[in-house]
């Protein structure tokens, strides 16, 4: 094997085709993602992802014949190797939530950095979750009802119940870092982080590293 790692396979799905041309140019300019299908409808982004089965799926929300979150749930279900991150805007937040349990593991914002795009694809190809941290706050702040000073002290009685190491561990998944990354930064073997991350979920009670990242934010574990 040579040690160039491979490209990041990307399905793009967007109804405007200027977006699309945006966001294909920064994602090519990490030189590590190779766009292989464009969508303009969320119909055709499911048979696309069928057809090319790439490593991400990134969705518009607000697409015709399709919406992206119906689109997001059928990939998750019918192509489980393609990991799916949402394009969203903050007048679409409220739509975030219902991601969440479809199976998303990113949201992006469409005006957001470009960094961050490229971050946040690479995240979800690792298999990590990731919030921009605007689209964190405003879910956080906007789109789980309550108020916010209950939510953090719920969020911070959830993690007490968790050991020093699986906190620093939870923070992490906040941040958008995969296993390996995880491993490298706190000098473990991947397997380890592995079941830090299942124990975590577990004792947490929720469904995936989205749903953990949310209770690390809110929880003050994730500098913003």
């Amino acid at each position: 094997m040579s040690g160039v790692s491979a490209a990041i396979r990307v399905l793009l799905a967007d109804d405007e085709a200027l977006v699309r041309a945006g966001v294909r140019a920064i994602l090519a300019s990490s030189g590590a993602m190779d766009v292989v299908a464009e969508a303009g409808d969320g119909r055709e982004a499911v048979e696309l992802a069928r057809a090319h089965r790439p490593d991400v799926a990134l969705l518009d929300i607000r697409m015709p014949r399709l919406d992206g979150l119906t689109a997001a749930e059928e990939i998750v279900r019918t192509v489980p190797g393609t990991a799916v991150a949402m394009l969203t805007t903050f007048s679409e937040g409220a739509y975030v939530t219902r991601a969440l349990g479809g199976g998303a593991t990113g949201f992006l914002l469409k005006s957001g950095d470009p960094y961050e795009l490229i971050a946040g694809v690479r995240a979800v190809a690792a298999g990590a979750a990731f919030l921009s941290p605007k689209v964190a706050r405003y879910v956080i702040d906007e789109g789980l009802g309550g108020g916010r000073l209950t939510r953090e002290a719920q969020a911070r009685a959830r993690v007490a119940v968790l050991s020093p190491r699986e906190r620093e561990v939870l923070g992490l998944v906040g941040a958008g870092l995969s296993n390996p990354e995880i491993a490298a930064r706190l000098h473990l073997v991947e397997g380890t982080v592995k079941a830090y991350v299942s124990a975590v979920l577990d004792r947490l009670g929720v469904r995936n590293r989205v749903q953990a990242a949310i209770v690390a934010y809110e929880a003050g574990l994730v500098e913003s």
